[in-house]
């Protein structure tokens, strides 16, 4: 409920500002129909960049908008991707798993809904040639699939994803740039399939770091997750700070 009320003051003072401009925007995935959100600054950097959002397992939620609105503040336009649909958003966390699963199976199928999200960003005004995927544990993985698939754009940041890939998929060249910030704790995430991100990144010839957090493990960066490690999912505020200034570094050196 604390995170609810705080989110909505925050939420109050951005708009009463007048930093962002905020605007659902529908599309369609066949007869599927999608829902996402456009976040529009008032004062857009030169280039207007933009950031592509990809949400945690439970879609569209207030951290993902809290995100886009501290970015709206500094001058980037975002997209908040809709993964699942309208009438297919998941009710709790078991919809979730089952939802979020569905697609790491079916990946052409998430890489699909990615690009028509990032067609969406592009629509509402992003250069097409300034823009960086970012993604939150589901969406981290999904942020990586972009890069896997060389969607045209300039890097891809993932925070707390997901890092595996079905071993018989083809190792290509990537050419976005990559930067994944990991819980050094996250046991969702094992050693060996760590190791092997790693050697494809080599192997893909990408420009790749990965920046690991100590006492962290999944979902460090949202603050409705908890404190407790032991659950394997828990907010951790050092990292979380940590994590948003490499984010940001990283979008001054590839916008």
């Amino acid at each position: 409920m604390k995170s609810k009320i705080a989110f909505i003051l925050f939420f109050g003072l951005i708009i009463s500002k007048g930093i962002a401009q905020p605007k659902a925007v529908e599309y369609k995935d066949g007869n599927q129909v999608l829902s996402g959100l456009s976040i529009v600054p008032a004062k857009q950097l030169k280039d207007k960049p933009g950031v592509l959002i990809l949400p945690a397992w439970m879609g569209i939620q207030n951290h993902e908008k809290e995100v886009a609105y501290k970015l709206a503040d500094l001058g980037y336009q975002s997209f908040i991707a809709d993964i699942y649909g309208v009438d297919q958003r998941p009710t709790n966390t078991k919809e979730a798993g089952a939802k979020a699963g569905y697609f790491k199976k079916n990946i052409k199928e998430y890489q699909a809904r990615i690009q028509l999200a990032l067609d969406q960003l592009i629509k509402q005004g992003a250069n097409p040639d300034e823009i960086v995927v970012i993604g939150y544990c589901f969406g981290g993985t999904g942020a990586i699939e972009a890069a896997r698939t060389n969607m045209k754009v300039n890097g891809i940041v993932s925070f707390h994803g997901g890092l595996g890939k079905d071993a018989t998929r083809a190792i290509e060249k990537i050419n976005p740039k990559v930067l994944v910030l990991h819980g050094a704790d996250d046991f969702y995430v094992p050693k060996e399939e760590v190791e092997s991100f790693q050697n494809e990144m080599r192997s893909a010839g990408a420009d790749w770091q990965m920046v690991y957090y100590a006492n962290a493990v999944h979902s460090f960066t949202h603050k409705d997750a908890g404190s407790d490690n032991s659950k394997g999912a828990a907010y951790n505020e050092k990292a979380d700070k940590r994590s948003w200034i490499a984010m940001l570094d990283f979008l001054k050196e590839v916008l």
